[in-house]
């Protein structure tokens, strides 16, 4: 790593581009690129319009320009929440850890960033001889980068900042400056030093940092059972202001947010602005001012491109006006250069020519807006996660800090017609098992302390040691009856962990076939015992998927069923043993480490402002529905069609055959009943419609998902420990069937059954992909958001599975698997009623599959089930 530093009085920058020197030729490559393209086809690079004198003509438009709202849309942020954010950035450390370090990407006037670096001193208590805290502006430009720097340090802001953040420059492009960080090029310290004050003190690490994926190689696995220890490097804090990730194409800008050098789970965090979608007038005005400022900015990149080229006459501004527009369906703004007579230009040293027809269009910058649908897609593609969001007054732009958690589920593969391809619900990939596997994990190994191995969260339930052994030897026992091969060693594995345990909640003694586990602690294997068997049974699975790509395992409908099977089971009980967990959250159960912890008092706060609907409920019209999808188990030994596995979906017994059910018109509340709703009624303060008195507690159980304080107070559990039912008070309440339709009788209503919900959520579930509180956004419920007239009512429920009426019970055509029979039919008892959805913990390919049906017993507490109420029309 080559790098020289540069100092003039108290201004050091770090001139980067020795680490890009193909930087300019790129560019100049990038200009005679975009030149070359046909008519109304040809682009300039955007980073044209920043050189030195386009920085300060934007910084123009920032100050003289009010109609461009994106910065005074940040700046109002900022200038509200700096504190809150720069708390929330150091959330995982609390507080500033000595040599972390802040690096803005294209840092341009300091104006905003002002902001942040003065909220950033004022958690340092006092001034220290080495600051705790650097901060590195990166840009293109060296006497504008030392110009804002300078004026920094002139600045009232500047006392204030010394002994506590030490400002600095990067000299480059986002690229190299990105690189330079992951190579390790970002100064370190040679010793540790003592602080009189309570600030985390690290030795600053000189290890390289990782931007690669956040899913853990699921090949080796750890076997402590705590929290991960403190990172063994100081956070890196990223600023990412403005729109510019606008700039980027669709793809790209998730493309270049997965290269941000953030560690997975290690405090590192993103603060990055994004324009939403708004009205075209607005977007257009902002991007083109009556004043002429703008154009001025843009005007300036043709200059800029004949600088590059080496004639800075080479483009004649009188042959070119500036215009805009707005794509509202693709929510882009673009901005060209529109030539107004025809002419050709003949670039420096190269034999092209370019010819330029009158009314020709140039396009030099897009500019997406977001909506949120984009924003979920962009995170999980870029694999980050959001720990908080501000948005302005307006509504028009937000700021997100993001950060990369330990494992995340990315969105599901779009369905395609590729003989070759497999779609979202057929077999899982390696990449698929490596994801659970990190979840797995993650919860197995780093949130359950090991005290609690041999304990029962829950008294319907095994140890918690059970399910370590359980998801491995079932996927092993699949895996020997496939192949017609031995049990993986040791073999008594299959006799303790095949199958778990659902008794009858009123009479435990009525339970399934089940495995006979020991009945001592001592008798119990070894956790490490476990862990080495469970590295096999993995290994041996892997191995598989080699044999089928090379051949040597023919693929077919069988062997894809078997691994569909199995995966799924895994991601099942990964959610089991969570709802297990939460019972000891705050007594035991580590809380996800990690993750940014909720900043409970902040979420609250704009939970209480978010929208709501405009009426209660919707009316659903008489329709026919189609529930569930054909795949017969019985094809897998079909000679023509057991080879048909590329696409074809894959479900469990209960989900085949299709079957269409005729639903007449029905009134439905647009969100589930929340814990404020039922806290009401629990207490008898709010009144049902049947009998004009509260029903009170008499009548139903305490939720199993609410605790009650020593004082009286209701609290609602979750992973990070109890909340006050206030944080929760929008959040579904989790509770069960009987509690919940005894609420929507009193109500004058009942639950849905199953088709009704069916409808519901076909026409208004946005979906994983659409944002839906599944696959671990978050680690807790949230409100509902459905019922939005700006989505037609698209949203989420909150991240709960919904109980519906329907009994689970054999439907026609109902065959029990044959290599797993008793998965349905064990449960046709008249107990358990059927369940949709899927919650915060449900893994995207379950609760993206519209056919997949869940069960419990109605008099079930603990599952992360809620309900809503549905009225039958007169």
């Amino acid at each position: 790593m080559h790098s020289s530093a540069k100092q003039t009085g108290e201004i050091h920058i770090l001139d980067i581009r020795s680490n890009d020197t193909s930087a300019n030729a790129s560019i100049t490559e990038e200009i005679a690129r975009g030149l070359d393209a046909p008519v109304n086809l040809k682009t300039l690079p955007t980073v044209l319009l920043y050189d030195e004198r386009g920085l300060r003509l934007y910084d123009k438009i920032t100050t003289d320009a009010p109609e461009y709202y994106p910065f005074g849309a940040e700046e109002e942020i900022l200038r509200k929440h700096a504190y809150h954010i720069v708390q929330l950035m150091h959330g995982r450390t609390n507080g500033v850890v000595h040599g972390e370090v802040i690096v803005e990407l294209g840092a341009g006037s300091l104006r905003k960033t002002s902001h942040i670096l003065r909220a950033v001193s004022e958690l340092v208590p006092q001034p220290l001889p080495i600051p705790p805290t650097t901060y590195f502006a990166l840009d293109l430009e060296e006497r504008e980068l030392r110009r804002t720097l300078s004026e920094l340090n002139m600045s009232e802001l500047g006392p204030a900042l010394s002994g506590k953040v030490e400002t600095k420059g990067l000299l480059g492009t986002y690229e190299s400056g990105l690189r330079f960080i992951t190579d390790g090029g970002l100064p370190t310290f040679d010793k540790e030093d003592e602080f009189p004050f309570p600030v985390r003190g690290y030795e600053r690490s000189t290890r390289k940092r990782n931007a690669s994926s956040s899913s853990s190689d699921a090949t080796t696995a750890e076997t402590g059972l705590t929290s991960p220890s403190s990172p063994d490097q100081p956070p890196l804090h990223l600023l990412f202001l403005g729109s510019s990730l606008g700039n980027f194409a669709p793809g790209e800008d998730a493309e270049f947010l997965r290269s941000f050098p953030l560690t997975p789970g290690s405090g590192d965090t993103l603060l990055l602005g994004l324009s939403q979608h708004a009205k075209r007038e607005d977007v257009e005005l902002a991007y083109n001012d009556p004043e002429g400022h703008t154009r001025e900015f843009i005007m300036n990149g043709l200059k800029a491109a004949g600088n590059t080229l080496g004639d800075p006459c080479l483009f004649d501004l009188d042959n070119w006006e500036y215009v805009n527009k707005y794509n509202e369906a693709e929510r882009v703004h673009e901005a060209y250069y529109k030539c107004v007579r025809p002419h050709q230009i003949h670039i420096p040293q190269s034999n092209q020519r370019v010819q330029f027809l009158d009314g020709e269009l140039v396009k030099i910058e897009i500019s997406r807006k977001y909506s949120e649908s984009d924003i979920c897609r962009l995170f999980s593609q870029a694999q980050l996660r959001s720990i908080h969001c501000w948005i302005d007054s307006t509504g028009r732009h937000s700021l997100f800090l993001l950060e990369r958690p330990p494992f995340m589920f990315p969105l599901l593969p779009a369905p395609t017609a590729n003989s070759g391809a497999y779609g979202p619900f057929s077999m899982p990939s390696t990449d698929d098992w490596r994801a659970i596997w990190a979840a797995w994990d993650f919860v197995t190994l780093h949130m359950i302390p090991y005290t609690m191995l041999h304990q029962k969260p829950i008294h319907l339930r095994h140890i918690c040691l059970f399910y370590l052994g359980h998801v491995p030897a079932f996927l092993d026992i699949h895996l020997s009856r496939l192949l017609k091969e031995p049990n993986t060693n040791p073999e008594e594995f299959k006799y303790i962990f095949e199958r778990g345990i659902d008794p009858n909640v009123d009479d435990p003694t009525k339970c399934h076939d089940h495995s006979e586990v020991p009945r001592n602690e001592e008798d119990w294997p070894s956790l490490e015992s476990i862990l080495s068997f469970q590295l096999r049974v993995r290994a041996r699975l892997l191995k598989l998927y080699d044999d089928i790509s090379s051949g040597k395992i023919p693929m077919a409908r069988n062997v894809a069923r078997v691994l569909f099977m199995t995966y799924e089971h895994e991601g099942l009980h990964l959610e089991t043993l969570l709802y297990m967990l939460i019972q000891r959250a705050g007594t035991g159960t580590i809380p996800p480490p990690g993750f940014a912890p909720p900043a409970w008092e902040s979420l609250l706060e704009s939970w209480k402002h978010a929208p709501k609907p405009m009426s209660d409920t919707v009316v659903m019209d008489t329709t026919a529905v189609t529930i569930g999808i054909d795949d017969v188990e019985s094809e897998d030994e079909d000679p023509v069609k057991s080879h048909d596995v590329a696409g074809h979906t894959f479900g469990w017994d209960n989900e085949s055959p299709e079957r269409k059910v005729a639903v007449g018109a029905f009134k439905i509340e647009w969100r589930p009943i929340t814990n404020g709703e039922f806290h009401g009624f629990y207490w008898g303060t709010v009144q049902g419609e049947d009998d004009g008195v509260g029903v009170g507690k008499n009548k139903l159980t305490f939720p199993a998902s609410w605790v009650m304080t020593d004082n009286g107070e209701v609290e609602v559990r979750t992973l990070f420990g109890p909340v006050p039912i206030q944080v929760a008070w929008d959040w579904p309440v989790l509770t069960s069937y009987d509690n919940l339709s005894v609420y929507a009788s009193v109500k004058g209503g009942r639950i849905p059954t199953e088709p009704e919900l069916r409808i519901f959520l076909d026409k208004f579930e946005s979906g994983y992909e659409g944002g839906a509180n599944t696959g671990f956004r978050n680690w807790h419920p949230l409100p509902a958001t459905m019922g939005l007239a700006k989505d037609g009512g698209k949203g989420h429920n909150g991240g709960v599975w919904e109980w519906t009426s329907t009994v689970l019970d054999k439907h026609e055509g109902f065959v029990a698997s044959s290599i797993y029979p008793g998965y349905t039919a064990d449960f046709f008892d008249g107990a358990h009623n059927i369940v949709l959805g899927g919650s915060y913990a449900t893994i995207p390919r379950i609760s993206e599959r519209r056919s997949f049906r869940n069960w419990y017993q109605r008099s079930y507490p603990y599952a992360w089930v809620g309900a809503r109420v549905v009225y039958d029309l007169d």
